[in-house]
């Protein structure tokens, strides 16, 4: 068993919270970080169904990909729907996290794992919504230490680039300093100036961890007032958001392309809107409901898009841009990721020794039928 906290920063891993849209709403919904975790349940929305399965399967804790709240809430109503699974979440102590448009956006999230269904490559984002900001930390340490905070440095997430963890340059210089009444000087006396050889340590890691890292490189540092600079870079690390473009290992036809999408997806049935006969090569998505960006996947050259609920007035867009269009509904395009995060958790935790159990809910269903 482990607590919720230990989840919740997994999660935070897979589907940061930053790259979340500002009007979504992801994270732990209902229950505390500190309660016991033994069994999880994945699922795409916090229905009666899933709940009641939680609640027989004896799980501590729903993942969902739709928040269960989405919007503020002004009064709980047991007698109606929500307030009802509300009421039987609480006695049953089952914590609701969810990670939405954040796991739409992130790097091996549910856009990516379509792009691997469709065998695309040289992917991209379709929208770009997040840039990460970097910065450099320049940190002087004795000589002795300088291992030490060297490592602490790559451990909190500083020093990652491409694939490769705990870069950093190093330089040696002296360093001066004059200790002054009532401080504790870990190497000098007081009121004698001190030349001490000393590590200069450079290295880059993601603004937003930045408290994080210079958290443990103040524990792992040996001096009482440690002397380090913070330099803002103009380059950016990881660029990400909602959708994808990419590119087929071969041209095809826009029927047999639909077929095949059609197949790899939990769908009935999908709608396409064909405007022309030319072969499919370059593929924008967009899981969910993406129907926004059917304008910017025709500019970015893309010669079929996908996504789900497409309205008759944007399928007639995609008519007038001249885009094949192919519409796998929003179950459809976004229920595949439920049985992946599952494995991903699942993975973690047997790393990690966690001693939990994970399953998720494999009787969801579209909630649209099609009468033929």
């Amino acid at each position: 068993m482990i607590k919720c906290q230990v989840i919740m920063d997994a999660m935070e891993k897979i589907a940061p919270r930053i790259l979340a849209e500002e009007w979504d709403n992801p994270g732990l919904l209902l229950g505390s970080p500190s309660q016991t975790i033994n069994k999880i349940i994945i699922c795409l929305d916090v229905n009666s169904q899933v709940v009641e399965k939680a609640i027989t399967e004896k799980c501590d804790l729903i993942i969902s990909h739709h928040p269960f709240i989405f919007h503020a809430i002004k009064k709980i109503r047991t007698d109606l729907p929500q307030g009802h699974l509300i009421q039987k979440l609480l006695q049953n102590n089952i914590a609701v996290f969810a990670a939405h448009t954040n796991l739409d956006s992130a790097h091996g999230g549910i856009n990516d794992l379509l792009c691997e269904l469709w065998n695309l490559h040289d992917v991209a984002p379709l929208d770009i919504s997040f840039q990460e900001e970097l910065v450099k930390l320049v940190v002087f340490v004795p000589e002795a230490h300088a291992e030490k905070v060297r490592l602490a440095l790559g451990k909190a997430g500083a020093g990652f680039i491409g694939n490769y963890s705990h870069c950093s340059f190093v330089s040696e210089g002296i360093g001066h300093f004059l200790p002054l009444e009532g401080t504790h000087p870990f190497i000098g006396k007081i009121g004698k100036i001190a030349a001490v050889k000393e590590i200069k340590v450079e290295t880059i890691l993601p603004l937003k961890i930045k408290d994080r890292v210079i958290k443990a490189m103040l524990k792992a540092h040996p001096y009482e007032e440690p002397a380090y600079e913070i330099y803002p870079l103009k380059t950016n690390a990881d660029i990400t958001g909602l959708g994808r473009i990419g590119e087929l290992p071969e041209e095809t036809s826009f029927v047999d392309f639909a077929a095949a999408v059609k197949a790899s997806l939990p769908a009935n049935n999908v709608r396409i809107v064909k405007v022309n006969d030319k072969k499919i090569k370059k593929v924008a998505l967009c899981s969910g409901a993406g129907a926004e960006f059917i304008d910017k996947a025709k500019m970015m050259g893309a010669d079929v898009y996908i996504t789900g609920d497409v309205k008759y007035h944007e399928a007639q867009r995609a008519q007038d841009l001249g885009i094949n269009l192919i519409d796998g509904g929003h179950f459809g395009t976004e229920y595949p990721i439920v049985r992946a995060l599952s494995a991903e958790l699942q993975t973690l935790a047997q790393e990690n020794d966690w001693q939990i159990k994970i399953i998720y809910d494999q009787n969801a269903r579209d909630p649209f039928e099609t009468l033929q």
